[in-house]
């Protein structure tokens, strides 16, 4: 993708998803992601209704009146994109590539997160991490972001979504808010699942297309792993092959439901092209 290509497809995500993140997401992250505690504002004079544990009583003294001492909402949060850049997420059969629905995905939640003043980060992981953007504010942070998703190089290597997620624990301190953009095609381990769901509030957000759970009649063919370059023939016109293979699918599929339930994290499973701000407002909204 030529410079000219990639600012273009920058500007188009950044149209398309200022609109939804204003419209439907705003206020709705807004709501589910209050501040992490309460920080001192001001003093002012006492007011009928007010709680009598936040008066301040030297100042009280002092003018021999009634003052409260009013508190804000810290409402400065941290949000870290944790995306798969492994061969198999480099791939589509429909309208976009799935880098190029994580990438406005990440607009819509990074503009959404702009718009409250919150800093965003991302990391880019397959069998290792292999960029970081430290979180910062901003829409021009926001859209360095979703470049740097769209040209990232993906990587033939298996994912380890448990090396990404440990390393974010360790290098990023702070309780945050972890969106894990993955096909979660590959081994992981549930425990790390558990810790990080402890430390930080993890969604996991698998994106996948309709020919990953489902192979098309289309006789004997070659089908080669875009991780490990591991080839197989497989006769896709056997009915009873297909149907095997959409069951270990949905199999799979329904375990990674339950580790994520156990771990005490969410999961979202999102279609290429689907309408996925339907599904963000209703989380949001849950919270």
């Amino acid at each position: 993708m030529e410079i000219k290509d990639i600012i273009k497809k920058v500007k188009q995500i950044e149209i398309r998803t200022k609109k939804k993140s204003e419209a439907t997401l705003m206020g709705q992250y807004h709501s589910a992601f209050k501040g992490q505690g309460m920080t001192f504002s001001e003093v002012r004079p006492y007011q009928f209704g007010d709680e009598i544990r936040r008066i301040d009583w030297n100042k009280t003294a002092r003018f021999r009146e009634p003052f409260v001492k009013v508190m804000e909402e810290e409402r400065e949060l941290t949000m870290m994109l944790l995306v798969d850049i492994s061969a198999s997420m480099d791939y589509g059969t429909k309208t976009q590539l799935k880098r190029e629905f994580v990438a406005e995905i990440a607009a819509s939640l990074g503009f959404s997160a702009a718009g409250n003043n919150d800093k965003v980060g991302l990391i880019l992981f397959a069998d290792k991490v292999y960029k970081v953007i430290p979180p910062k504010k901003g829409r021009k942070h926001i859209l360095a972001i979703i470049s740097t998703i769209l040209t990232a190089d993906y990587v033939p290597a298996e994912s380890k979504i448990d090396m990404a997620l440990e390393y974010m624990m360790s290098v990023f301190k702070k309780r945050s808010m972890l969106f894990m953009f993955s096909d979660f095609e590959d081994e992981y381990d549930v425990k790390m699942l558990r810790v990080a769901s402890r430390k930080h509030q993890l969604l996991g957000m698998r994106i996948f297309d309709d020919k990953d759970v489902e192979i098309p009649d289309v006789g004997y063919t070659l089908f080669q792993d875009a991780e490990t370059g591991k080839q197989i023939w497989a006769n896709t016109s056997s009915a009873r092959w297909r149907y095997e293979f959409a069951e270990k699918q949905k199999q799979k599929v329904k375990n990674l439901e339950e580790d994520f339930e156990n771990s005490s994290a969410k999961l979202m499973n999102i279609n290429t092209g689907e309408d996925y701000s339907k599904f963000l407002y209703q989380y949001f909204r849950k919270r």
